[in-house]
Order: C-alpha cells, then sequence, then structure tokens
C-alpha cells in the first residue's frame, strides 16, 4: 500500500511539471521606441518558421518610448522574437527604394548586423519558467 502510495505521488508530480512546462509565457518589452506614434508589432518564431509565419503575433501601443506583450501558453523549446516599429500604424514593415528600413526593429538578445535578424543571434530557451527579455531598436 505504502509503495502505491509512493508512486502515485511521483506519478502526479511529474503531471503537474509536465503541464506547466507546457504553459509558460514569454513578456517581450522594447525599451527604446523613439516616438509613443504608432505601434509595435511583434512576432515569436521557432527555428523551422523563422522570418515566415509566426507562432505568435502581436501588436501593442507605446508610452513613453515602451511597448511590452506576453506571449501565452508556449511549450517549452526554442524560439525568438522579432519586432518593429510601425510609425505610420499600415501594419507592415516600410522600406526605402533601395532596401533598408524606414522604420526600427529589433530582435532578442539585441545582435543587430546589417541586413536582417538571424535566428542564431536572437533564439532563446523557454524551460519550465517564464521568460521575460527586453529589446532595443
Amino acid at each position: 500500500m505504502k509503495f502505491i502510495i509512493n508512486v502515485t505521488l511521483i506519478l502526479s508530480m511529474f503531471a503537474v511539471k509536465v503541464a506547466t512546462a507546457q504553459n509558460q509565457s514569454i513578456e517581450i518589452t522594447v525599451v527604446n521606441a523613439t516616438s509613443d506614434k504608432g505601434m509595435v508589432i511583434f512576432a515569436l518564431y521557432n527555428k523551422a518558421n523563422y522570418m515566415k509565419q509566426p507562432i505568435q503575433g502581436k501588436t501593442a501601443t507605446i508610452t513613453k518610448g515602451k511597448s511590452s506583450v506576453v506571449f501565452k501558453n508556449v511549450a517549452a523549446g526554442e524560439y525568438a522574437v522579432i519586432c518593429y516599429h510601425d510609425k505610420n500604424s499600415n501594419e507592415k514593415m516600410d522600406f526605402e527604394a533601395n532596401g533598408m528600413p524606414l522604420e526600427d526593429y529589433g530582435a532578442t538578445n539585441n545582435k543587430m548586423n546589417f541586413g536582417p535578424p538571424r535566428y542564431d543571434d536572437a533564439k532563446f530557451d523557454v524551460t519550465d519558467k517564464n521568460v521575460s527579455l527586453k529589446i532595443r531598436f
């Protein structure tokens, strides 16, 4: 009887850990928007869909140069977030004729190079805890 109770207790703890590991949240905050005009558009990706169809997408207003979103119910794994300041609220990133962006953008880990953000520079892990990250444009 004692053995059955111990096994049941261990299985219950494992089930709770598995359930919580699949329901984490990722809070992303842009900390240096140049104005409060427009909005920030955020996209959550994994390696397979990077810069294609996001797993989750969100928009947020800007107040005093800051904008935050929370991606909920995120399974454990490796992810990256890209965002941009949609100053004219047309829900697309605007570019010059030569391909240079007209709107500020950023990615998790804040490693920016010439060209679009790279997944390997922006990736981070979600495990059994919620994640909170800051992005600078």
